[in-house]
């Protein structure tokens, strides 16, 4: 049979039998240019490149996966290149997604062609402005990263929910299918924009495509000058608001008597939008030799049975098609290219006259509707069908593969092909789902899978991997990455193709040819090699020897490795790495090792150079040190690798099951697939009690990550009792405890000579004890780091966690058994603190973080009474992720309630909490007030009592015990509907939590709203300075000469100075702490803030790893207090209590700082020191402002301190 493909690149076979893209060139305007320009790169530089070539402006602002568009933007405009037009484009960073589209306007309509990128939240913030730029025929290009939407959870992920919402707007829609794709339409957008004098969105999907790395063919900028509509051009240009050329009014209102007509008078010149988009599309198929129009056909001419479809699903599809063809099956596929204006024309003219049964895809869900939006469009054109059903697919970036795309198919032959269906899932509810048979695609392609510990740089190795080989030779490459929730230390599996084809597999690796791990424990946790096929290669990164290594595997790992025939190669990279001072980074060793392993590819020597060639790229700005440290991994990974025989009596072994049941259902059943990274596994049913996004508290301590290699062990001998090791620690997973004799007669083991006789009075009969839990710990080594009984002895060292882990069932004892008594030691101090129960325990976060330290802390002092509403960031992310939690509960079953909302509205969320709390408080007082004289007398007397302590929650929770008691026991109705409000008789601790991006940007405007309303609320601001969670982009927390995204030549503008802007109002609480640099005033300031009864703003700062702390953020406590000393940061307290009594409410808390160090600080840093390098003619002046600015805050706040 034939099959119809006319999409395929022309392809030559050079003298080798590999295929490579023959070289063409195209004549335009007169002049011949070459096309053939073959680049590795993802979808997001894919968008950037043409984006930039047409723009003039960019309005910008982070968002994941949509941010690298934006930061390419910036750092080509930093390094001056220039545009189609001749210049650098304009690039401007924004405070919110809604505050970009605005920009966007206005520079539309002052002439100059401007572009933003985004996805999901962000782009339903630009809605507003899109229908105005539509409204005004502006040719500004969106570009977006298609992503999901928060609705009961947060989902980072790809899927059309956003793009959809937005086509009631009326904007023209591209829809890119691969990353190639987006390099060639991304330019159509662009050129149907400003001859259609319309805007246009052009959309691919988040993370598949715009995070997967493609060997692709570059649009070269002459080519796309060359197509541009000059006198289009010119008019766009000449129609711009002008004083001086053209003043006229525009955007006005307009009454009921005309808006209709005005908006109808709209429809042919949208409708013209099709035939110019085709006709680029046509120019773009004949530069390129790829075929494009507003749907293309792939499959059999005579097709029985069709998919439409859009997005990188379609690679897949044609894959299947493929498969299907070679045993006969007629099937095809209709791509849409351009989805709004919606043609039927175009669609009519590609689907087969022979396809009676029709099927559309779409990745979103729109609840209540008879149909999603791609099915109800193609409904409106279709009519002769036989069958034409829609289904869904992937969303949230659910893996969608041959088998499932063989479903469809196959759906659509059976004598039930039903509408509504869905793929890829286990719907055991509704019983929509598609059921799936054994069905691979063959390949001409090589598929590794890389399992790696997240921030030891796995995925990196991987990128620069990918690249040498799309680069350096013949072999087209694709690589794509997937994580789970954890900031880093999670597992990031990495799935790498190359072949002699262009590869079209947009799903994961199952059928690896080869796998390598990075951290040994993941061989106990995950069932990796069900992904080998027979005669592949493992790579086991472990420090077990050869001879030992065989009884660490489980049953499971040797017997897949025999009836697998697989090679098996074991290297100890952590050791290598701690030698050559590289820490836990195992990545370029691991690589090395790679293409040792992997000879086929590229010969050994010549690995090594361009792996030594993209390490000096790649950290030159972090310094030589680094770059060298990297050549000798990169030497030692190739050399460091032992082949272990596998024994073929290892197939015969009987399977163990090695899945420690807990007796928790929902961890065992739910919590505990999830993390075994078979979350794909779990049926609808499983979120049946889940409907709303609850989750279970607790779960996080339960999941035992085991991810660390070393753990502190502690030395009582040498411990002075400071608990500051509790203090610091990020996790909460080094804690102290005074312990009763029977407590410590009860412990899985004997630790009776291995406690302390506790300092101080009133502790006779206790025992004191630090304890680490080393399976949950995330080996940071931050406590040893700050350890004051390490300046005299060792009472804290970090020692290999094998040597620890037999204790892991002490510290489960202990944490959760042994009480927590913080009665004993005033808890004003670190040391009284540190007894207090965490109830914020082993999150995500990075090691190390310098957030969470203060979030821990906060939960320790008011823990039981929290309510909590988190902004959207690696607050969240670490707060957060199913099905990680965090937050815990006493043995009260009291304990923190957390929510998130969405990120630009997290300070109104829990302004409503509070006013939720002053309601049910206030309702519950006049139930009290109107039923009191009617009750008992003794309960009377106590409804008085509790009326008369209302607010002191202290008080509050000594009488509400027997309040409740005679309550139950009362003949009065009335009082009983007390008895349904027990959660709210107890004043609640109301925190408003997020990052400085929330607090200073997006979420500046709520922040000022609620401070200004005068409830009491406790806001903690965690500044890093950087948008942390979308990769460390500049916010307006940046210092002047830091180096973020978005600001690759320094940042020019002073940090804003967000806790003058509150005194400024005179109610408000305001604090700066610092922990590393005065614990006790942060302490301090925490509780006076919960004290008042107002607004509070605690501005907490937070050291992250995006700004490259010399040592790693083990340092960060100690890069706090060197902040403080030279006066980057300032601590202080502002209590408007203290004016009442006569008294300056503002208290400087750090001494006179010396600011001739102040340089030095900077250039500790990464995000300063790399100035010199990245921009030395501005270097010194803007480091000099940056000290000018720390100089005139100082000045200022001595000042108000007088």
């Amino acid at each position: 049979m034939s099959v119809c493909m006319p999409e395929e690149r022309h392809q030559g076979t050079g003298s080798t039998g590999v295929h490579f893209l023959t070289a063409r060139s195209v004549r335009h305007a007169g002049r011949r240019i070459d096309m053939r320009k073959l680049k590795t790169m993802d979808g997001n530089a894919a968008a950037a490149h043409v984006a930039y070539a047409f723009s003039e402006v960019a309005s910008i602002y982070p968002i994941t996966p949509s941010s690298p568009m934006a930061e390419h933007a910036e750092a080509w405009a930093a390094n001056g290149m220039k545009n189609i037009f001749g210049s650098p484009v304009n690039v401007i960073e924004m405070q919110s997604e809604a505050g970009a589209a605005g920009a966007v306007h206005g520079a539309l309509q002052g002439g100059a062609l401007a572009t933003t990128f985004t996805a999901s939240q962000g782009l339903l913030l630009m809605i507003p402005n899109l229908y105005k730029i539509v409204g005004e025929n502006l040719p500004g290009v969106f570009h977006v990263a298609a992503r999901a939407l928060a609705t009961r959870s947060l989902n980072i992920f790809g899927d059309h929910q956003d793009v959809y919402a937005c086509r009631q707007t009326g904007i023209p829609m591209i829809c890119s299918h691969s990353v190639q794709e987006v390099m060639d339409l991304g330019g159509v957008a662009h050129l149907t924009a400003i001859k259609g004098s319309v805007p246009v969105m052009h959309f691919f999907d988040g993370f598949r495509t715009s995070h997967e790395i493609q060997k692709v063919e570059v649009m070269d900028y002459d080519v796309l000058e060359s197509l541009l509509d000059k006198e289009a051009l010119a008019k766009f240009k000449a129609n711009a608001l002008n004083p001086h050329t053209n003043p006229i009014e525009r955007g006005g209102a307009e009454n009921d008597d005309i808006y209709f007509q005005g908006r109808e008078a709209q429809n042919k010149h949208i409708d013209a939008v099709v035939e110019i988009a085709a006709d680029y599309m046509k120019k773009i198929s004949e530069v390129t030799g790829r075929e494009y129009a507003p749907f293309t056909y792939y499959g059999d001419p005579n097709a029985d049975r069709v998919i439409i479809a859009m997005g990188s699903v379609t690679e897949t599809i044609k894959d299947t098609i493929d498969e299907m063809a070679k045993s006969g099956e007629k099937v095809g596929l209709v791509k849409v290219h351009l989805y709004r204006p919606f043609s039927a024309k175009y669609l009519l003219k590609v689907l087969p006259a022979s396809a009676k049964k029709i099927a559309v895809l779409d990745r979103t869900k729109e609840p209540g509707s008879a149909g999603e939006p791609l099915y109800l469009d193609v409904c409106s054109v279709v009519k002769d069908a036989d069958v034409l059903i829609g289904g869904r697919y992937g969303m949230g970036s659910k893996d969608t593969n041959p088998a499932q795309i063989k479903a469809v198919y196959d759906h659509l032959n059976s004598d039930n092909p039903f509408n509504s269906f869905t793929i890829g899932i286990v719907d055991d509810v509704t019983h929509l789902s598609l059921p799936t048979e054994e069905f691979n695609v063959t390949g001409d392609y090589t598929e590794c899978l890389f399992y790696g510990l997240g921030s030891d740089g796995t995925v990196s190795a991987n990128k620069s991997s990918i690249k040498i080989i799309g680069d350096h030779t013949d072999l087209y490459s694709q690589a794509y990455f997937a994580y789970d929730s954890k900031k880093a230390g999670g597992t990031t599996r990495s799935n790498l193709r190359f072949g002699a084809s262009p590869i079209r597999a947009t799903y994961y690796v199952n059928n690896a040819d080869f796998i390598s791990c990075s951290l040994d424990n993941y061989v106990l946790k995950y069932d990796m090699l069900k992904n080998l096929k027979k005669n592949g290669s493992f790579l086991l990164n472990t420090e077990f020897s050869k001879e030992e290594v065989a009884d660490y595997l489980p049953n499971r790992v040797k017997k897949q490795l025999a009836t697998k025939n697989a090679k098996f190669y074991i290297i100890n990279a952590n050791k290598i790495a701690m030698e050559i001072g590289m820490g836990r980074r195992t990545n370029t060793i691991l690589q090395s090792a790679f293409f040792a392993l992997n000879q086929q590819i590229l010969p050994i020597d010549k690995a090594v150079e361009y792996m030594k060639e993209m390490a000096k790229k790649s950290y030159s700005k972090k310094g030589d040190a680094i770059v060298q440290l990297n050549y000798k991994a990169i030497d030692a990974g190739k050399d460091a690798i032992e082949e272990v025989t596998v024994d073929p009596k290892w197939a015969d072994l009987e399977i163990q099951e090695t899945k420690k049941l807990t007796g928790d259902d929902h961890f065992d059943n739910f919590v505990s697939v999830i993390n075994a990274l078979d979350g794909n596994d779990l049926p609808v049913s499983a979120f049946m009690d889940k409907l709303d996004g609850s989750m279970k508290s607790g779960m996080a301590y339960m999941e035992k990550r085991g991810i660390a290699t070393m753990v502190p062990q502690w030395n009582k001998d040498d411990c002075i009792q400071c608990n500051n090791c509790v203090m610091v620690c990020p996790h909460a997973t080094i804690r102290a405890f005074l312990m009763t004799d029977e407590e410590i007669a009860n412990a899985p083991e004997d630790i009776s000579n291995d406690v302390l006789k506790p300092m101080g009075k009133g502790v006779d009969g206790l025992s004191y004890r630090i304890q680490v839990s080393p399976d949950n710990c995330v080996g940071c080594g931050l406590c040893v780091e700050q350890c004051l009984g390490n300046k005299k002895g060792e009472a804290l060292k970090m020692v290999n966690v094998h040597e620890e882990l037999e204790h892991a069932p002490l510290a489960d004892y202990i944490y959760k058994e042994v009480e927590y008594r913080d009665d004993k030691y005033p808890t004003t101090t670190v040391k009284g603190v540190g007894f207090k129960r965490p109830y914020f325990e082993v999150s995500g976060a990075c090691p190390g973080c310098g957030e969470t330290p203060y979030y821990r802390l906060a939960t320790q002092l008011f823990g039981s009474d929290m309510m909590i509403a988190n902004a959207t960031g690696c607050s969240s992310i670490y707060s957060g992720s199913t099905p990680s939690t965090p937050f815990t509960t006493d043995k009260n079953g009291q304990g923190p309630a957390w929510c998130n909302s969405l990120f630009e509205d997290n300070a109104e969320f829990g302004y409503g909490m509070k006013l939720a709390q002053n309601y049910n408080e206030a309702h519950m007082i006049q139930v009290m007030e109107e039923a009191k004289d009617a009750c008992e007398p003794e309960l009377k007397e106590t409804i008085e009592k509790y009326l008369s302590v209302k607010g002191q929650r202290s008080e509050e929770k000594a009488i509400v015990p027997e309040l409740l008691k005679l309550v139950e026991a009362s003949s009065n109705d009335a009082i009983k509907e007390v008895l349904d409000n027990k959660g709210n008789l107890v004043s609640k601790s109301q925190w408003i939590v997020g990052g400085d991006g929330w607090a200073y940007d997006i979420g500046y405007g709520g922040l000022d709203h609620v401070i200004a309303n005068n409830e009491n609320v406790n806001i903690l601001v965690l500044d890093t300075e950087v948008y942390s969670n979308t990769g460390g982009q500049s916010s307006k927390s940046s210092q002047a000469g830091s180096i973020a995204k978005f600001t690759a030549g320094g940042k020019t503008g002073a940090k804003k100075d967000l806790a003058q802007i509150a005194m400024a109002y005179g109610h408000v609480y305001v604090a700066q702490i610092a922990m590393g640099a005065n614990p006790a005033q942060t302490i301090k300031a925490m509780k006076e803030a919960e004290s008042y009864d107002g607004p509070s703003l605690i501005i907490a700062y937070a050291p992250c790893q995006a700004h490259g702390i010399k040592g790693g953020l083990a340092n960060h406590q100690a890069e706090q207090k060197r902040a403080i000393d030279c006066g980057y940061f300032n601590l202080l307290r502002y209590d408007p209590r203290l004016e009442e009594q006569g008294k300056n409410p503002l208290q400087l808390d750090s001494k006179t700082p010396n600011f001739d160090g102040f340089k030095d600080y900077l250039l500790g840093e990464n995000r300063f020191s790399q100035l010199l390098k990245v921009n030395p003619e501005h270097a010194e002046q803007l480091m000099a402002k940056c000290q000018a600015d720390a100089q005139k805050r100082r000045a200022r706040l001595e000042k108000m301190a007088q």
